[in-house]
């Protein structure tokens, strides 16, 4: 081969084909069959030879060696997902990630990082072989031999990345647990195929072919080495935005609608010609449909848990099944630091946002919870259900400081005052009545010769307390509170209420009952003994014997 000949040998040959084409060029008449003709169809076929050898003398995967200098790490978007890397990916995204940025006449944006794919002294070559066949009027033949040799380079590097070459439907029949983790790969592959192997091979076309002839030989070369693997890459994102739609789909369609989006700028980048445009517009429309699909399943998730159509009460007012599955909902609890704060205008216009699409959601299912507590029959129970389901959905939003930044303290703070409201409703319908028996109204009477307490009095309100108590007791001890420390609170407050008023109302007159027949009849328990009849309140259980008396 002349090319692996001495750099003078080389010259001298192109030198003669130079010469060549200017005894055709200014000669009166061609003929094909003449020998000058015949010269150059000889020579180009040479020079195809020779470009299609110095091409795959140094075409390959992007590997170590081709790497030069360091770079920043893509994002910590990337590391939480390691652990879902094969081998040959961590490999891959290494040599990547040291890619060196190198400068050139094509504009770059920030994040395209080009890699050198041939050393600068082949790809001179190729540019010097490139003019004379596109002069000569084989530009078809020169872009075919650099598109069929590069495009084998872009396509084992998409197999290291793991793009496999699937059929829309192919995508379509895999089970959404595969397909999460292909996601997560996906969008790892697009950002480095967009950024460094397409940007690269964008560059190298430019540095060989470009204002080469008349015609824009590098969008075309550009094109032909690209095209089927541009297309194999956005196919799966495609195959994603038009598939069937189920709530647990929501946050990886909308990782998806984020990757592209956030790559939308460089795709606009690397694809800036009148050739590439359809690559361009294929992913413009991609982000509309995921952004379609994604408030298809928003719309639909919101319909499920607003007609979730169970009407019987949980037991012991606890938190309900559909609470826990929306608060739960994949991603709300996650320690994922690439939770998408995505503008999502272009879903419902307006301005909405993801942010007010989760507070909407939430509002959803704390209008279902009302409507549900209405089936208890018991309006304390009632009460307690709201407390318990409120605080459930208050503490997975703070326990999640993503989600906590997505809703803003402003619903946090509404979701206290709502919780607020369901605490002071249950302390009302509890112990408001149970606190009025120990009233001293009614007690004390006066008349022409006397005045004092009425015992029979005295001895009615005891007996009141006490029955009501027992039942509170019984009742609210079957009853649930699953957080320890919302049901160690709630029982704090009732002994704060309860406890010193009852303390107060015996030393007031106790002496009034114990002077009178049978005392244990009326004075039942001591201010001890209700403190520990309020430590069985809310453990979900009968309890295992009656209050017995204490004696103080």
């Amino acid at each position: 081969m002349i090319f692996t000949g001495a750099r003078h040998e080389i010259d001298r040959y192109l030198d003669a084909v130079d010469e060549l084409q200017k005894s055709m060029s200014s000669a009166v008449l061609s003929d094909s069959s003449s020998p000058s003709s015949t010269a150059l169809q000889i020579a180009m076929a040479r020079l195809e030879d020779e470009f299609r050898s110095i091409l795959l003398a140094h075409t390959s995967p992007i590997e170590a060696d081709s790497l030069t200098e360091s770079t920043h790490s893509e994002s910590s978007a990337q590391e939480f997902e390691e652990n879902d890397k094969t081998s040959s990916e961590k490999r891959f995204e290494h040599q990547v990630s040291n890619a060196s940025t190198t400068s050139s006449c094509y504009k770059s944006a920030a994040s395209i990082r080009e890699v050198d794919l041939i050393p600068s002294d082949a790809a001179y070559d190729l540019r010097r072989i490139a003019e004379r066949m596109i002069s000569a009027g084989y530009s078809r033949e020169c872009i075919q031999v650099y598109a069929s040799v590069r495009k084998s380079a872009v396509d084992a590097s998409l197999k290291k990345l793991n793009v496999e070459k699937s059929s829309i439907g192919d995508v379509q029949r895999l089970d959404w647990e595969t397909l999460e983790t292909k996601i997560r790969r996906w969008i790892r592959a697009a950002r480095i195929c967009v950024r460094v192997l397409f940007a690269s091979e964008r560059r190298l076309c430019e540095e060989i072919f470009e204002g080469l002839g008349d015609s824009r030989a590098d969008d075309a070369c550009f094109m032909e080495t690209i095209k089927g693997p541009a297309v194999q890459l956005f196919n799966f994102a495609e195959a994603i935005s038009i598939s069937r739609r189920s709530p647990e789909k929501l946050f990886k369609i909308l990782d998806l609608h984020d990757a592209l989006s956030d790559l939308l700028p460089d795709i606009e980048t690397v694809f800036d010609s009148k050739l590439s445009e359809s690559i361009k517009i294929e992913a413009v429309e991609i982000i509309s449909r995921l952004a379609e699909a994604a408030r298809g399943v928003l719309s639909e998730f919101e319909n499920a848990i607003l007609r979730e159509p169970s009407k019987i009460p949980v037991p012991g007012g606890t938190i309900h099944p559909l609470t826990r599955y929306v608060m739960n909902y994949p991603r709300y609890n996650s320690n994922d630091p690439n939770i998408p704060d995505t503008n999502l205008s272009d879903f419902e216009g307006q301005g909405s946002t993801l942010s007010l699409h989760l507070i909407w959601v939430i509002m959803i299912l704390q209008f279902n919870l009302e409507t549900k507590s209405k089936h208890y029959k018991d309006a304390s129970l009632a009460h307690l259900f709201m407390m318990n389901n409120v605080h459930y959905i208050f503490q997975k939003i703070k326990g999640s400081p993503e989600l906590r930044e997505m809703i803003g303290d402003d619903y946090l703070k509404s979701l206290t005052g709502i919780f607020r409201s369901a605490a002071t409703n249950y302390q009302r319908s509890t112990w408001v009545r149970v606190l009025y028996s120990l009233r001293d109204e009614g007690l004390h009477v006066s008349g022409s010769f006397s005045s004092g307490v009425s015992k029979s009095a005295l001895r009615a309100r005891f007996k009141a307390f006490n029955a009501m108590f027992d039942e509170v007791h019984r009742t609210q001890s079957t009853w649930l509170i699953p957080d320890t420390q919302l049901r160690e609170e709630l029982r704090i407050s009732i002994s704060e209420k309860v406890i010193p008023a009852y303390r107060s109302f015996l030393g007031r007159f106790r002496s009034h009952i114990e002077s009178g027949k049978h005392p244990e009849n009326y004075i039942k328990y001591s201010a001890e003994d209700l403190e520990n009849a309020v430590l069985d309140f809310f453990e979900g259980h009968p309890v295992s014997q009656h209050l017995r008396r204490r004696s103080e």
